[in-house]
């Protein structure tokens, strides 16, 4: 069942990248809960975190992608990458699959690397928004000879936390490449000012 749902969230992901990215989530943040249930919680974090990497990545130019703070420092591209690899944790820890990391076998373009991080962050939300708890929602990494398990607490502050961090670096970044983000979003309410 668990491979089931893997290949259907793959499958998901690859379908919604021929589609216009106009209809990708996190523009704003869904509505929220009627309850607290530790899944809720969770659910509403992420979706945080799929807002604000919308809003920093959204119509980032070439010029942008290359950028960097300092000259030994990260260009935003490959910020964007890492996040989209902690998704990809985020996502799996959500399915209670093991996370084997992927060898990409071609650069993800940008609008490749922003579809499949927003929809990797979907898809982990909406399963969590249901769970009752969060005991068996482990981070597992493949292993030979055996799989490593990471309690979910580490999934908080790890890839969690971690990608709020760098999505702040992103549109820091993007600011002192003159290209700062929309400046009608509201982070504390998720929405955008008509």
């Amino acid at each position: 069942m668990k491979i089931i749902l893997y290949l259907f969230v793959i499958t998901f992901n690859m379908s919604i990248m021929a589609q216009n990215t106009s209809t990708l989530p996190y523009y704003e943040i869904p509505e929220y809960p009627e309850t607290y249930t530790p899944g809720t919680v969770i659910s509403r974090m992420i979706d945080g975190l799929g807002f604000r990497f919308y809003w920093a990545t959204e119509t980032l130019t070439p010029n942008d992608l290359d950028f960097k703070l300092k000259p030994d420092g990260r260009p935003i591209r490959d910020i964007m990458l890492h996040l989209y690899s902690m998704s990809c944790i985020i996502r799996d820890a959500a399915l209670k699959v093991p996370h084997i990391r992927e060898t990409l076998k071609k650069p993800l373009s940008y609008t490749e690397l922003r579809t499949l991080t927003l929809n990797n962050y979907k898809a982990a939300s909406d399963i969590f928004k249901t769970a009752e708890n969060l005991e068996g929602f482990n981070i597992i990494f493949k292993g030979e000879p055996e799989d490593r398990v990471v309690p979910f607490w580490n999934a908080i502050n790890g890839p969690i936390e971690d990608s709020v961090w760098h999505c702040g670096q992103i549109a820091t970044s993007r600011r002192a490449s003159g290209n700062p983000i929309n400046p009608k979003i509201n982070h504390f309410t998720g929405t955008v000012k008509p």
